[in-house]
């Protein structure tokens, strides 16, 4: 059975994949010979558990969305202050590689533009705080940032090396880069070294997949969920987490921020990561880019997803997680007193396979996917569930709409569930022939009490009961 929620991310897939405007980034030679017409989208929830659709196995190069984990790896290595002393935080409102300097300090204005990423690479070649100069070698650099960056994704990751290559024979720009910040006496390491380490930063190879569970790793404020590996302290996480927001969309940034509102890394190889703080990470792929170097279709599907889920982060909920309050089955409840003695006995023996799921909280995006996928994992030993409203505060339009989904997918595979739902939170009175939902409480199968959907429960076993005989 397809998830709701792959469901609702090949309609986006739909959406998306018909436009074709956008550049692929010509610049770097192997990256103008890439599939232009290539679609992924990844969610990483809280848990770890992913969900994909596209070419979400497809690996590309990670390229710029490296910059945000190497400025992490370098405030967890060298220390705030010693980064802070090399690298500004504050927007430069340009492009991605200008060359662009603050003009008193000389430093590059912040760590996602590539003066800035360069300087964030020379720091992991300078001596560590112990003064040993072995960590200048660039092998033994990149080794350290490969295994920070795979300890992130949850796998061993890999560069590609015709992408390196093809870097290194163009990349004069950012050679220029680096000696104008040696000249300034702002470059921390050679120049040399720095782009050659920069260059390798950008041609790991990752899927959707990885970028999604490395944005749950910054979501779950640095311990890698599907792993329990903690990758970052959660002070590194709240900066980084910080400059993606104001920075890391380039000069398209506010727009962003204003319309999307989750803290992302975009790369020219186009990929975007994507952050909810406690709750999940998002990786697209699409390589046709937009003006600002960002991919078309990827900022499109970002904007679906933070419009259609409510991911936008300064959203206000009471509650950004539902809870679960309980979940058990049939043998808990009373069978029905007014039943005949053959139905009961029959009710008893099958008590199983009536499940409930009590909830409570406020019910949005991150806590009904959970609740969906409690629901899928059980339903193979269940006829019928149960799930209880009755302490749930409220519940946001894309919950209410997962949850309808969910029901009519129940439905499709022989399966019924009831809603125990006093307050109408769930389809009130007056959205009932909006849903096209019956009125008779028992077809709707929307109940006002337990009770109630005990009976409806009761009378869908007896049903199969009396169909199979």
């Amino acid at each position: 059975m397809v998830s709701v929620v792959v469901d609702y991310l090949r309609h986006i897939e739909t959406d998306c994949v018909v436009n074709n405007v956008g550049e692929l980034a010509d610049y770097i030679p192997e990256l103008a010979a890439v599939d232009p017409d290539r679609f992924a989208v990844s969610v990483a929830v809280h848990d770890g558990h992913v969900y994909s659709i596209g070419d979400s196995s497809l690996e590309f190069t990670i390229q710029s969305i490296s910059k945000a984990l190497t400025y992490a790896l370098a405030l967890s290595r060298r220390g705030v202050e010693t980064v802070d002393a090399h690298i500004g935080v504050e927007p430069s409102g340009e492009a991605f590689n200008e060359i662009s300097v603050d003009a008193r300090t000389r430093n590059p204005k912040n760590p996602m533009i590539n003066a800035g990423a360069i300087t964030a690479a020379a720091l992991l070649l300078d001596a560590g705080h112990d003064g040993d100069t072995d960590t200048g070698d660039v092998d033994e650099a990149f080794t350290r940032l490969l295994d920070f960056y795979s300890g992130c994704a949850g796998r061993r990751l890999s560069m590609d090396e015709a992408v390196y290559r093809s870097e290194t024979a163009s990349g004069s720009r950012n050679r220029a880069i680096a000696y104008m910040l040696e000249s300034y006496g702002v470059m921390p390491a050679d120049p040399e070294d720095a782009v050659d380490l920069y260059f390798r930063q950008c041609s790991v190879r990752v899927t959707t997949d990885d970028l999604a569970v490395i944005g749950s790793t910054l979501a779950n404020g640095g311990v890698n969920p599907r792993t329990g590996r903690r990758m970052l302290d959660q002070v590194v996480v709240r900066r980084v987490l910080s400059v993606m927001t104001t920075c890391g969309m380039y000069d398209g940034a506010g727009d962003w921020v204003t319309s999307v509102g989750l803290p992302a890394k975009s790369g020219v190889g186009g990929g975007i990561l994507a952050v909810l703080p406690g709750q999940l990470g998002i990786g697209v792929y699409s390589p046709r880019l937009d003006e600002h170097g960002n991919s078309v279709r990827g900022v499109r599907a970002c904007r679906h997803l933070s419009a259609d889920l409510g991911l936008h982060m300064f959203n206000v909920a009471r509650e950004s997680r539902v809870t679960i309050r309980s979940t058990y089955d049939g043998h808990e409840l009373d069978v029905g007193a007014d039943r005949s003695t053959v139905d009961q006995v029959y009710l008893r023996a099958h008590r199983e396979r009536i499940r409930v799921l009590e909830l409570q909280g406020d019910l949005t995006f991150s806590g009904t996917e959970s609740v969906v996928r409690r629901v899928e994992s059980i339903r193979t030993d269940a006829d019928v569930i149960i799930v209880g409203l009755q302490r749930v505060g409220m519940i946001d339009e894309v919950s209410r709409r997962m949850l309808i989904g969910l029901r009519r997918s129940l439905r499709e595979d022989g399966k019924e569930w009831v809603i125990v739902d006093p307050d109408g939170i769930l389809v009130g009175k007056n959205r009932r022939s909006q849903e096209r939902l019956p009125s008779n409480p028992a077809e709707a199968a929307i109940t006002s009490t337990m009770a109630e959907a005990v009976t409806v429960a009761e009378d869908v076993l007896l049903k199969q009961a009396a169909n199979r005989d």
